[in-house]
């Protein structure tokens, strides 16, 4: 089988990458070739037994067909993105990667079934920003309002990723992502990315002043648990989604204070010294006032969120 994996030098996309590299299959299927884009890879050579490390723009169409060659896609790990900060800011950028390069892929699988190929299984890496503001409970009904156009932009694609399933063009299953700790310390345009730094400057020793209050409650997940539920979204049966492609992952849900509490736990009490609270209104809008999450038909599909607090900061930051 070939696969897919675009962001594949990204935080949650190398972490992927390794994974599949390391277990050589999907499921019962095999992987025959492991094809990796983004727009750079550092030194790492572009071949490397099963894998091929394809350096372009995922929306030039072009570029996409040459890089891929003839072979036959069997899935596709979508997850580059231009996120939250960055596309307010570039909207021709985060257009570019959030819609054409999507619809491009997606493109992909129907010229592949109209060959009279399979249709490739198609992750897509979606994100809660679809949600926007939020009742006192999200569960699988919840609508979605999203206020940002990183968040629009996605369900823009979960709604094509839907069509294209309808379509039998693609094996479609949209993955709506929490927060993924933590990521190293890089202008990704996140806003959201003071929720790693939280993590990892107090253990640290450190001094971290958070952005939200100690009452301020949030969702997130370690990142091995993210690869997990990815690898699970490539395998598991369609049918098992309950008729819907989009799915909203398992993960915490947690306020700050709590979350240092179990810093203090895994990594000593010191930890608790070195974090101080600045509330800053718009941060805490966005990222801090996250209601209790009910995910029963992602539970019954077979995804799973880190087993509690203490679990994730073990997962996302192991102990020296």
């Amino acid at each position: 089988m070939h696969v897919l994996v675009t962001g594949a030098a990204g935080f949650v996309g190398a972490a992927l990458a390794a994974r599949l590299q390391r277990d050589g299959q999907i499921g019962t299927r095999a992987i025959t070739r492991l094809s990796l884009a983004d727009l750079a890879f550092g030194d790492a050579p572009p071949h490397e037994g099963i894998v091929h490390r394809l350096c372009g723009d995922l929306a030039d169409t072009a570029w996409l067909a040459g890089a891929l060659g003839n072979e036959p896609l069997g899935a596709v790990f979508h997850l580059a993105s231009i996120p939250g900060g960055m596309a307010e800011a570039n909207y021709a950028l985060a257009r570019r990667v959030n819609l054409d390069a999507t619809l491009a892929l997606l493109e992909r699988g129907r010229a592949q079934v109209e060959a009279g190929g399979a249709a490739p299984v198609f992750v897509f890496a979606s994100s809660i920003a679809v949600f926007g503001p939020m009742p006192a409970r999200v569960d699988d009904t919840t609508p979605t309002r999203p206020v940002m156009t990183y968040g629009a932009q996605k369900l823009i694609g979960e709604v094509l990723v839907d069509d294209f399933s309808r379509r039998g063009w693609v094996d479609g299953r949209s993955l709506r992502l929490p927060g993924v700790l933590a990521r190293p310390p890089a202008p990704t345009g996140q806003l959201s990315a003071f929720l790693s730094d939280m993590l990892r400057e107090p253990v640290a020793g450190r001094p971290f002043v958070c952005p939200m209050s100690a009452e301020a409650t949030t969702w997130a997940s370690s990142l091995p648990n993210i690869v997990d539920n990815l690898v699970h979204g490539a395998a598991v049966d369609a049918a098992l989604l309950g008729g819907r492609r989009s799915i909203t992952l398992p993960t915490l849900h947690y306020s700050m204070g709590q979350f240092v509490d179990a810093m203090a736990r895994v990594h000593g009490a010191g930890v608790r010294a070195v974090v101080s609270y600045a509330p800053q209104q718009r941060i805490e809008a966005l990222f801090g006032r996250f209601p209790p999450l009910d995910t029963a038909r992602a539970h019954k599909a077979g995804f799973r969120a880190d087993l509690d607090l203490e679990a994730l900061v073990r997962n996302a930051h192991p102990p020296a």
